[in-house]
C-alpha cells in the first residue's frame, strides 16, 4: 500500500510542474505583451494518510496540488510612444471599455487606444474606451461613464460672441476732451482698444472701444463703434459709466459699474442680430493707459486637425480656429482585490464576486496617474522566469524518478515468488 501511495506521488508532481511549466511558458510568450500581468503557482500539499509505529501515530503525505495560479499585478515599465492617444497607468487602476451591444465592462492595464471611423476611442480589439462626458462650458457631466466620441469629425460650428472682457489701466493724469466725441478724431477721446468679434455664421468682426475721461473726478464715459458688411459705420455710446475709487479701483458700491452692453448689432450678412456684454476689470492709476488682456467668447468654424489626451486623462480636441474642446476624461477602476478578476485574453478582465465591486472615478492619487504618450510594457522579469523553469524542470526530473524507482521496487516484489 505504502509503494503505491509512493507511485501516486510521483505522478501528482508530475501533474503539478507540468501546470507550473505551462505557467511560466504563457509568462515568456508574453513578455512583449502590453500591460500583461505575469502569474506564479502556488503549490500546497495534499491531505496526508496516517500510519500507526512503535512512537505512535504519524502521518505520510499523498503528494502534492496546484493551489492557486496567482495573478502577480505588479508595475510594469513604461515605453515611450509618439501617438498621443497612447497611455500608460501608473498604479493600481483599470481602464474601462465596453463592446458595443454588450453591457458587460472589461478591465484592462493596455492603453494603445485610437479613434475608428465613427470617433469613438477603441482599443485595438475594437472595444469602446469609457470616460467621463464634458458639457459645453466644460464642466464633467453627472452619470455613469459613456463612450469616448468625437463627434465633429468635420467642420466645428462657429460660436456668436455676447461677451467681451478688457483687463485695462486708464491713466489718471488724463484730461476730459474739449470736443464732443468722434472716433474718427482721436483728439476726441483719450483711449482706444479693438477686438475681433464673430457673429453667427463664423464671419469676423471689428469692435473698438472707446475710452472718455469725464469732467466728473474719476469717472470715464465709454463708447463703441464698428462696420457692418457693406462697409457701414456702426457705434454708439455705452449705457453705463465706469467709476473708480481715489485708489484707482472700481467702485463696488454702484451697482453694475464696469459692466455695459453694446445693443444689437445687425451685419447686414443675414448672419442673426446678436447683443454683446461688455466687462471692464479696469483700474486708473497714475500710469500710461494700456490692454494688459482682452477676451471674447466666439470662435470663425473649425477642421479638426488633432485629438490628444493630456496627462490628466482628458480628451481635447483641437480645430484649425485655435479651438480647443473637451471632450471626455477617461475613467479608470480600482478593486480591493484584483487577484480575483477573470481573464478574459486580449489583455482584458472582467470583475468576479472574488474580486470585489470597483471604485471608479477620474484619474488621481488614488485609482492611478495618467501618462501620456507612453504604454506599460509587460511585467515579466525574464531572468526570474528563468530560474523558475531551472527549478520546475527539476522537480519534474525528481518525481519521475519516484516513479521509475517505484516500478523497480514493484519489480523487486514480484519477482519474491520466483
Amino acid at each position: 500500500m505504502g509503494i503505491t501511495s509512493a507511485l501516486y506521488s510521483g505522478v501528482s508532481g508530475l501533474n503539478t510542474n507540468s501546470q507550473a511549466m505551462s505557467v511560466i511558458g504563457n509568462n515568456l510568450a508574453n513578455t512583449n505583451t502590453l500591460g500583461f500581468k505575469g502569474a506564479r503557482t502556488v503549490f500546497s500539499d495534499l491531505l496526508s494518510s496516517n500510519i500507526s509505529g512503535s512512537g505512535g501515530n504519524s502521518q505520510v503525505g499523498r503528494g502534492v496540488n496546484v493551489s492557486k495560479v496567482d495573478n502577480i499585478f505588479s508595475q510594469g515599465t513604461f515605453e515611450n510612444t509618439s501617438s498621443n492617444t497612447d497611455v500608460a497607468i501608473e498604479g493600481e487602476g483599470f481602464f474601462m471599455l465596453k463592446e458595443e451591444g454588450n453591457d458587460t465592462t472589461f478591465y484592462s492595464r493596455a492603453g494603445a487606444f485610437r479613434f475608428d471611423a465613427d470617433g469613438f476611442l477603441i482599443n485595438p480589439e475594437g472595444y469602446h474606451v469609457l470616460g467621463k462626458a464634458f458639457d459645453e462650458n466644460g464642466a464633467i457631466l453627472p452619470g455613469d461613464p459613456t463612450d469616448i466620441q468625437v463627434e465633429n469629425v468635420g467642420l466645428v460650428p462657429a460660436k456668436v460672441t455676447d461677451m467681451i472682457t478688457y483687463n485695462t489701466n486708464l491713466d489718471a493724469s488724463e484730461v476730459p476732451p474739449v470736443a464732443a466725441f468722434d472716433p474718427t478724431i482721436p483728439a476726441t477721446y483719450n483711449y482706444s482698444a479693438s477686438t475681433a468679434v464673430f457673429d453667427t455664421l463664423g464671419s469676423s468682426h471689428l469692435v473698438t472701444i472707446y475710452f472718455v475721461k469725464d469732467a466728473v473726478d474719476n469717472t470715464w464715459n465709454w463708447n463703441w463703434s464698428a462696420e457692418d458688411s457693406d462697409g457701414g459705420a456702426l457705434g454708439g455710446a455705452g449705457a453705463t459709466q465706469i467709476v473708480f475709487n481715489e485708489d484707482g479701483t472700481l467702485d463696488d458700491a454702484i451697482v453694475g459699474n464696469g459692466t455695459g452692453q453694446i445693443p444689437v448689432i445687425d451685419w447686414l450678412n443675414g448672419s442673426t442680430p446678436t447683443a454683446i456684454d461688455v466687462t471692464f476689470d479696469t483700474t486708473q492709476f497714475n500710469s500710461a493707459s494700456t490692454v494688459i488682456s482682452q477676451d471674447q467668447n466666439g470662435f470663425a468654424a473649425g477642421n479638426l486637425t488633432n485629438v490628444g489626451i493630456n496627462a490628466e486623462g482628458i480628451v481635447i480636441a483641437s480645430y484649425s480656429n485655435g479651438e480647443q474642446v473637451k471632450v471626455s476624461n477617461l475613467v479608470l477602476a480600482k478593486f480591493n482585490n484584483p487577484g480575483g478578476l477573470e481573464m478574459v485574453g486580449s489583455n482584458m478582465f472582467i470583475s468576479t464576486g472574488t474580486s470585489g465591486v470597483p471604485r471608479s472615478g477620474i484619474p488621481g492619487p488614488e485609482l492611478g496617474k495618467i501618462f501620456t504618450n507612453s504604454l506599460e510594457q509587460s511585467n515579466v522579469d525574464m531572468g526570474q522566469e528563468f530560474v523558475k523553469m531551472i527549478t520546475t524542470q527539476r522537480g519534474f526530473q525528481a518525481n519521475s524518478k519516484i516513479i521509475t524507482t517505484v516500478d523497480e521496487l514493484l519489480g523487486e516484489l514480484i519477482n519474491l515468488k520466483r
